[in-house]
């Protein structure tokens, strides 16, 4: 006759939820337990890498008629939490400190300047334009420069990511970090610093052609 195990008389109390919340985490525990031991098999015996991709191929060209004025280089750090209502964060739960690295270039856009908006006398020694206002491009995160400091995740979303296509996925903390530095350039007067900066350089243009006043305005 076999022997019954008698449980400790602590956990015969627990709920019934508890102790299935409990029994989950021993058996995750084990399976990334052996998901370690795999990755230092790996390690021990290497990997190779090869690049199998195809050529680039050209999908359109575009001309631009843009007048990048300045540019910023900006830097910041995201914490993005994103925790279960019902589960404490050690079962479910993902929290990643990211630093991201950034350009934001301000640019007018010569392209809408119309026949109304330049003016010449006629000895052509005075000219005055109305140029758009400078605005900003999108931001560009540096791959290079930006990068996870830590990253904290439930056992619940380790198991996800044995079974997703792109485990790790940074997505939501880049775009984050791409609205911040955003933000911040919309902040700092990156654009007044392209409008003085072009108008530096219509004026540099204009008198090397000739133009002895030369007036730069913007707005609509």
């Amino acid at each position: 006759m076999t022997p019954r195990t008698s449980l400790p008389r602590w956990a015969a109390l627990l709920p019934r939820w508890t102790k299935a919340v409990i029994a989950l985490a021993v058996v995750l525990a084990v399976l990334f337990t052996g998901l370690s031991l795999m990755h230092r098999l790996d390690d021990v015996f290497g990997t190779e890498t090869h690049d199998r991709s195809g050529p680039a191929l050209l999908k359109s060209v575009r001309d631009l008629s843009r007048y990048e004025a300045a540019a910023g280089n900006y830097q910041v750090v995201v914490d993005l939490d994103k925790d279960s209502k019902y589960l404490p964060d050690a079962i479910q739960g993902t929290r990643t400190l990211y630093v991201g690295a950034g350009t934001v270039n301000a640019y007018v856009d010569l392209g809408k300047v119309g026949q109304d908006d330049v003016r010449v006398n006629r000895d052509r020694t005075s000219a005055t334009l109305r140029l758009p206002h400078a605005r900003l491009a999108a931001p560009t995160l540096d791959t290079d420069r930006s990068y996870a400091v830590a990253k904290q995740r439930g056992l619940l979303d380790r198991l996800g990511d044995l079974f997703s296509d792109n485990p790790g996925d940074e997505r939501a903390v880049r775009q984050l970090a791409a609205r911040h530095i955003g933000e911040a350039a919309r902040d700092s007067g990156l654009t007044g610093r392209a409008e003085r900066n072009t108008t530096d350089m219509m004026r540099g243009l204009l008198r090397s052609l000739g133009f002895r006043e030369v007036d730069v305005s913007y707005g609509t």
